[in-house]
This record gives C-alpha cells, structure tokens and sequence, in this order.
C-alpha cells in the first residue's frame, strides 16, 4: 500500500528524515544523563528504530527493515555525531527539533498504520500499531534512561494523543477506500498540527476525578 501511494525514494526520504530527528532527541537525552558516545548511540539508535522494529515484528515482516536497510541504521549515528560536537548548538535548538520531532510522529503514526494493515491486521490493531509505531521508540528510549516514560507522565504535552488522532484518521481513510497520495496528508499534518498545539498551550491529558490523595505531586 505505501508503494502504491509514494515511490520508493520518496517513501525512503520520509522515513530518513523522521528516523533523524527520534534520534536527535534519544542523543540529546543521553547527553543529559552523562552518557558516553557509546550510550548515545544506543539511545539513539533505539529511539528512532525502536517502533518501526515492534511494527515490523508483530506483523511478521522480518527481518525488520533497520536490519536490511543500511541507511535505517546508520542514520541515527549520524545523528549522534551531530549531538557529540554540537550539542549545545543542538539543545539551543530544541524547538526547531520539538517542530521536526511532531512530523515525525505525524509521519510514523501513518505509514505504520498503512503498512500494519497491508500486512493483514484488521483496521483497529493497524491503528493501533501505528500508535505504537510513533511512540514504541521514545517509551523505550526512557525506559532504558531510567525516566519514567513521558508517554505517562501526566505533565507532558500530548504525545500519544495525536499520535492516535492521525492513525485513526488514516484507519478511516482505508476503511472507506478513500487513502491516496493526496489524503495521506490529512492525517499527517493533523497529527503534526495537534503536537505542535500542544506544545505551545502545554495541552495535557485529563487525570483522575475526585483524586482522594493529598500527597505532594510526584514529577
């Protein structure tokens, strides 16, 4: 389905720039947990992969595309280096990368969805994967920084949300035979508009009602 949508090339840019920039922020991170280049590396290499390997395995498409593609996995290296000489330069562009980082989930959210359900799986568990594949990379990369992942901390900006809004929305399009190069985009910029909102108004999740605790918020 995505080749009948994009061609090869241009699907293979899309998903170099969108690996680059979840890796950025898997270096970044490490940079700020002390890591040697060894561990930025990891971490970089996980967040950017880490979601397209999930999707790729729980549909059987094996092996992975990061492990066929060498572009997939030199990529986030490349990234790394960028973050090893330049990372104050890189820190002081972390809007510029919050902006790159919410198209590649607007991408991602997508094309997993895309790929989840011309691999077989019914219309809901595509977009559920798409999700996955979007945000799989980023809860392992807190996971193994020993953060607790901003996927459930209710004092980050919307993440997951968009995410979910843009693989519906690409759920839908399929299920009404309505996906072409063209509405592709819809589900895109919807994804990517809803995070780029959300970061500016600081939009978050709803808690609890009624929360009987009346201890000190853990952040």
């Amino acid at each position: 389905m995505l080749t009948d949508l994009f061609s090869p090339s241009v699907q293979h840019s899309l998903d170099l720039v969108g690996i680059f920039v979840f890796a950025i922020s898997g270096a970044l991170l490490a940079v700020r947990k002390n890591f040697d280049v060894f561990g930025m590396t990891v971490l970089a290499e996980v967040t950017a992969l880490g979601g397209g390997v999930l999707r790729d395995l729980i549909i059987g498409a094996v092996p992975p595309a990061a492990f066929t593609d060498l572009g997939y996995f030199l990529t986030p290296m490349l990234a790394t280096l960028l973050v090893v000489f330049l990372h104050p330069e890189v820190e002081r562009i972390t809007k510029a990368v919050g902006v790159f980082d919410a198209a590649g989930l607007g991408l991602f959210c997508v094309t997993g969805t895309m790929k989840a359900h011309a691999h077989g799986l019914g219309l809901t568990f595509a977009a559920a994967l798409g999700v996955a594949t979007a945000v799989g990379g980023g809860v392992l990369r807190d996971i193994l920084a020993h953060e607790v992942p901003s996927l459930l901390r209710w004092d980050r900006d919307l993440y997951a949300v968009p995410a979910m809004m843009g693989a519906t929305m690409a759920a839908l399009l399929i299920h009404f035979d309505a996906l072409s190069a063209t509405t592709s985009v819809i589900p895109v910029l919807t994804a990517f508009v809803l995070r780029l909102l959300s970061m500016h108004f600081h939009w978050r999740a709803p808690r609890a009602w009624h929360r009987r605790s009346a201890a000190a918020e853990e952040v």
